[in-house]
């Protein structure tokens, strides 16, 4: 399974509460989850990376606040646990991809790349950064699945790396937007792919922020306060994925959207 972007405290508090139960439940081999918002909405601090890793997550991605927190300069690199973007700096501490052990020793990849359009700064391209990974671990060849989580703005640039991955990675999640897009589906070649995962936060809110300050900014264009994360009712956003063990393929998909707010979906 893999989960959306936690926003702030009160996505950090439903991880902790449900996750065990949905890992249990679902009986999950292996869990990914976005942590980039997960401290005040902005980074993940090395104390709250702990806390989801604690609560059942094998491994935490992160997106364009990887180091907002400045800890987690340090605390990526003592943490294997932990993926930053591939192609976030050259002098970025840590990794951006990673083979992790799953149930019954089976290897999983996990990697993770952010886009280019739209965003804040020119990162590197994301397609020739996950090139070389793809190539060194075929899904079905040196790990039994594959994990990309696709980290950027522009749907159109998500599902082109979903395109180009088909085949080649059981999986292609994106993030950073925090709504979860109705288009989850296994492509032609077999990988699992949704345009975003959606957010672990409050729905009641503009993508997990308190609602007066970002309408403030829209309305007027002046800025009066700083963004708080939303703490109501909060929903895990994410999707989950059963794949062969021969092949490394997507074999079933399914939305999950549990608690809070929206329309309720998973795999039971």
């Amino acid at each position: 399974m893999f989960l959306g972007d936690v926003m702030g405290r009160g996505g950090r508090q439903a991880v902790a509460e449900r996750l065990p139960g949905l890992r249990r439940d679902w009986r999950l081999d292996f869990v990914v989850v976005n942590g980039e918002n997960a401290t005040g909405g902005r980074g993940l601090s090395a104390e709250h990376a702990k806390g989801i890793l604690e609560a059942g997550a094998d491994v935490i991605t992160l997106g364009d606040h990887a180091f907002d927190q400045k800890d987690m300069m340090r605390f990526c690199e003592s943490e294997p646990r932990i993926i930053r973007p591939l192609n976030y700096s050259k002098a970025a501490p840590g990794t951006g991809a990673r083979v992790f052990e799953a149930t019954r020793g089976r290897k999983v990849l996990v990697a993770q790349a952010l886009g280019q359009v739209f965003m804040s700064r020119p990162y590197d391209d994301p397609f020739s950064a996950l090139e070389p990974v793809l190539k060194a671990h075929p899904p079905g060849g040196t790990v039994a699945a594959s994990l990309i989580d696709i980290h950027c703005e522009a749907t159109s640039e998500k599902m082109g790396v979903g395109h180009f991955c088909d085949g080649r990675a059981s999986i292609v999640v994106g993030t950073h937007t925090h709504v979860p897009t109705a288009d989850a589906t296994i492509l032609p070649r077999g990988t699992a792919f949704q345009s975003d995962a959606g957010m672990c936060g409050d729905y009641d809110s503009v993508i997990g922020m308190q609602k007066e300050e970002p309408l403030r900014r829209f309305i007027t264009g002046m800025p009066g306060g700083r963004f708080t994360p939303a703490m109501e009712e909060v929903t895990l956003s994410g999707l989950y994925v059963e794949t062969d063990d021969r092949t490394g393929l997507a074999t079933r998909l399914e939305m999950v959207r549990q608690g809070g707010r929206l329309s309720q979906s998973g795999p039971a």
